[in-house]
């Protein structure tokens, strides 16, 4: 996986260059929604604050294979069959923290997320470097409406 850096700064949605017409109906309709649905992208060594609807810890795949791998034989059959067994004694819950790290890692990438940590606000707008989720929201709302 590359190294991502962290920056700061939101990324502008595709419908900021419609008619001034359109741009107020579709920026009360996005003030209308009762809540955004807010999403934290980030790794286990850069934390964010605040309660997100989704929390995705890009690293999260890679430590529970680590758990699965430590201490494992050097015999590669051994290896391969203590993995197994773990894997099984974990049950379903460990296949679902799998599943779903490794979705995490697909979303944030078909995102396009490029640089940690990113708070994503209704999948559509982006803060990234912003460590505290109610900070990143007044940034979206201040955009929509137009604030610097």
């Amino acid at each position: 996986m590359p190294t991502l850096q962290v920056a700061h700064h939101v990324i502008s949605p595709p419908f900021r260059q419609l008619p001034t017409l359109i741009l107020p109906f579709l920026l009360a309709a996005a003030s209308a929604s009762a809540h955004a649905t807010t999403w934290v992208i980030t790794d286990s060594h850069h934390p964010v604050h605040g309660q997100p609807d989704r929390l995705i810890l890009l690293d999260a795949a890679e430590q529970l294979e680590t758990e699965l791998s430590t201490d494992l034989p050097t015999d590669p059959q051994q290896a391969a069959s203590l993995a197994q067994q773990r894997l099984r004694s974990g049950g379903t819950d460990l296949q679902q923290r799998l599943a779903d790290a490794y979705q995490g890692i697909t979303d944030a990438w078909s995102l396009g997320i490029t640089k940690i940590p990113a708070i994503v606000i209704d999948q559509r707008y982006v803060v990234y470097g912003e460590p505290d989720i109610e900070t990143a929201q007044d940034k979206v709302r201040q955009f929509l409406q137009g604030q610097p």
